[in-house]
């Protein structure tokens, strides 16, 4: 059917022509470009607002591509009557709308382009931030592994102060009760001796000898105190230290003298019995000291005190001998340390822990990688999901601009400030 237009000055009628078309496409491609200025303007504004709204506006373009198919559908039937009563009355219309349509195909062609070359440039640089993550996230793995191991070597030094002044207030509460049973010990002792005076010199001894084992039985409860026979040749008492392990370290012998001068043979008679017990320290508890001697000390390999002393002074050897023990079974079992600790870690159990800690960085490696393949396929989905959008948008906007004109709808998927619009 041939198209003729009417001029509004002189009236005349004509054919439109090649060089009145290429006219007006010349025309078209200027506004179109200065079209094109602005949309690209707007679409910068709009392409951040948009990869936000995706996924809210994937639903909302479900509900109003279903709405928008009903309403298109009843106004398909309305215009179909209108169009069949207009259709010559707006052949050249419908002949420039069809131009535009196709200027607004090329140029939508034109900003797909761009904003997939913009993704493609966009999904690089995730991959390079996706990569320097992981290797952050490594390195804060091997952080953490190191902050753990010191913590828990921090926390076990910690149990183990606290173990050690829970021990220690004990070991003083001990203590204070043993001077209480001290103090209550030589009261009794005191009495004792004033009984004792009363008796032969015999009797005496032997109290002192039965007041010393039994002030050494409550001074020391770990220790294990024994008395020797009469009649049995040796020290009168002797004394097993232990110490809070119940670990024998060592022995101590006692020969109690009750007279009113003292004899060096004692010395020499002591030092023989101590060989003879494999004894480590000799005490000579007496009541008279030896000349020069005021006070508790030693003299030619034997300690000697008086009664009153004998506790303090035990003390003091208890716990020399059990130093002495401690430091000898250090160096005895240094060597025997460090072979279990060179066969721990070349044992397999070390190996099987090691083992554990690689699987369980190498989980958690695949579990990202994963992830990150998860994620690259959704945004790759998503964005396919976007350019079907758009693409049924445009056409519908296009057929809806051909029929109904253009300045009568707008489906423009958001505002400039970035507000979505339903219609």
């Amino acid at each position: 059917m041939s198209t003729t237009i009417t001029c509004p000055n002189c009236h005349t009628r004509f054919e439109p022509t090649d060089a009145l078309r290429e006219q007006v496409q010349k025309e078209l491609r200027v506004q179109m470009q200065d079209w094109q200025e602005k949309k690209n303007e707007e679409f910068s504004r709009k392409e951040l607002s948009l990869l936000q709204q995706q996924q809210q506006l994937q639903q909302q373009l479900q509900q109003q591509e279903v709405l928008l198919l009903q309403k298109l559908e009843q106004e398909k039937q309305q215009l179909q009557i209108t169009i069949a009563r207009e259709q010559e009355q707006k052949a050249a219309a419908l002949y420039e709308n069809k131009l535009k349509f196709l200027e607004n195909a090329h140029t939508e062609h034109e900003e797909k382009l761009k904003e997939a070359r913009q993704k493609e440039l966009d999904y690089l640089k995730r991959i390079q931030e996706v990569n320097t993550k992981e290797q952050e996230l490594a390195l804060t793995l091997q952080k953490q592994l190191m902050e753990e191991r010191s913590k828990l070597s921090d926390t076990l030094r910690k149990e183990e102060e606290e173990k050690s002044k829970i021990k220690e207030q004990e070991y003083q509460f001990r203590m204070k009760e043993l001077e209480l049973q001290l103090d209550q010990q030589r009261k009794l002792a005191e009495e004792m001796r004033r009984k004792a005076e009363q008796g032969s010199m015999q009797l005496q001894g032997e109290v002192q000898e039965l007041l010393l084992e039994s002030m050494l039985r409550n001074a020391f409860p770990f220790d294990l105190v024994e008395e020797v026979g009469k009649g049995v040749r040796g020290a009168d008492c002797i004394q097993v230290v232990r110490n809070k392990f119940g670990q024998e370290c060592g022995r101590i012998i006692y020969e109690s003298k009750r007279t009113k001068d003292f004899s060096a043979e004692w010395i020499d008679k002591l030092k023989g019995d101590m060989r003879g017990l494999g004894a480590d320290i000799a005490v000579i508890v007496t009541q008279s000291m030896p000349r020069n001697m005021e006070f508790f000390g030693e003299k030619d390999g034997v300690w000697i005190c008086t009664f009153k002393e004998a506790v303090a002074l035990s003390a003091i050897l208890r716990e020399q001998v059990i130093k002495v023990f401690q430091a000898t079974k250090n160096n005895e079992n240094k060597t025997d340390k460090m072979a279990l600790l060179y066969q721990y870690l070349t044992s397999g159990e070390f190996a099987e822990q090691w083992k554990a800690i690689r699987e369980g960085f190498s989980a958690m490696r695949q579990s990202i990688q994963r992830e990150r393949d998860a994620m690259e396929k959704l945004w790759k989905a998503r964005e396919k999901q976007l350019e079907k959008v758009l693409l049924n948008v445009a056409h519908i906007k296009g057929s809806m601009e051909g029929i109904a004109g253009a300045d009568h709808i707008d489906f423009e998927l958001s505002d400039p400030d970035n507000t979505l619009l339903l219609d």
